[in-house]
């Protein structure tokens, strides 16, 4: 069997990601979703849950990785995010190895929110950036519940520019209209499926 051909799928917030990562599986791709993945390893159960409760047993509430809880502990002290992700960074990659070695799919989309900001980047055969305009970037985020320009802006700022992210990118797609993007996202596919089954 042919290893998959693996495609990274970033961008910030608002920008339409998961739209776009779901139009990649009508296009026969297989997903595999970072965020998603840290959801299961917090679970009941899930592998993260052990050793984040070794670290800081507050952290864990019912059985599982309370985000509300990790949330404070970070607040307070300026080395639990390291720690965290000491523990949480590993189990992540062993999870989208896992993922990768049981698809079938010739090419596997990997939704990685930071792509880029965590060097995952350099374990791709191509990235792929979404963007929309700042005006409409801010204004999906905002229609969120819950979401503040404050939290909106503390996101944000963790992130990667825009710019940035579409000049390392190997294919950019606009998600200003979903029929411009489901275009782009079938064009990328073309390109890549004649490059990879040369």
């Amino acid at each position: 069997m042919k290893k998959p051909f693996l495609i990274g799928l970033t961008g910030s917030i608002g920008m339409g990601k998961s739209t776009t990562a779901a139009m990649f599986v009508r296009q026969s791709c297989d997903l595999w979703d970072a965020d998603a993945a840290v959801h299961r390893l917090y679970g009941p159960g899930g592998a993260a849950v052990a050793p984040i409760g070794a670290l800081h047993p507050a952290a864990v509430v019912g059985g599982a990785v309370s985000r509300a809880a990790l949330k404070s502990w970070i607040a307070m002290d300026k080395g639990a995010l390291p720690r965290i992700e000491a523990v949480v960074h590993p189990l992540v990659a062993r999870d989208r190895a896992e993922f990768i070695a049981h698809s079938n799919a010739d090419i596997v989309v990997l939704d990685i929110p930071l792509l880029f900001e965590t060097g995952a980047a350099a374990q791709m055969d191509a990235v792929v950036v979404v963007t929309a305009p700042a005006d409409l970037q801010r204004a999906r985020v905002l229609a969120r519940p819950g979401m503040t320009q404050a939290h909106f802006d503390t996101i944000a700022a963790k992130q990667m520019a825009d710019v940035d992210k579409r000049a390392r990118a190997d294919y950019v797609i606009e998600t200003t209209s979903v029929v411009a993007a489901e275009a782009a996202v079938a064009e990328v596919l073309i390109q890549i499926r004649k490059k990879f089954h040369a």
